[in-house]
């Protein structure tokens, strides 16, 4: 078991006054010291004060300054079930175009000969339908 330590201190000692009992005399040569100057130099110690006071008012107003972030990221209230259907809904419809796009493709290709309006007709298809791809393999 652990061994019990008495401690014999007086409860009035404390730290305050174990370092006031130290430093004591330098404590009152440096209170001193700091009477004699206000006493001898009141009208300067008092501009220093002033322009230390203007000066903080400044910088605070101008260095200091931390602007708000202005990109904010709002919260969104999470709803897991309304984000499923609207995930579902969405490759739904582009499963739909797919189809829709693929079968026009095939309908182009298959004619012998395409006219200017059915190679433009082709051509935004398949843009449209790798756009879709795009979107698929980003999104996995």
């Amino acid at each position: 078991m652990w061994k019990r330590i008495h401690s014999n201190r007086d409860p009035r000692d404390t730290l305050y006054s174990e370092i006031h009992k130290e430093f004591a005399a330098y404590f009152l040569i440096a209170g001193n010291a700091g009477k004699r100057l206000a006493a001898a130099y009141p009208k300067f110690l008092f501009g220093c004060m002033i322009l230390l006071m203007a000066m903080s008012l400044v910088l605070s107003f101008t260095v200091f300054r931390h602007p708000e972030k202005t990109n904010m990221t709002a919260t969104q209230k999470v709803n897991p079930v309304a984000d499923g259907f609207d995930q579902i809904i969405q490759v739904t419809g582009n499963i739909r175009e797919t189809i829709r796009l693929k079968k026009l493709v095939d309908s182009l290709t298959a004619k012998k000969l395409l006219t200017v309006r059915d190679s433009t007709l082709l051509d935004s298809a398949l843009d449209r339908l790798s756009r879709i791809n795009k979107k698929a393999r980003a999104k996995n």
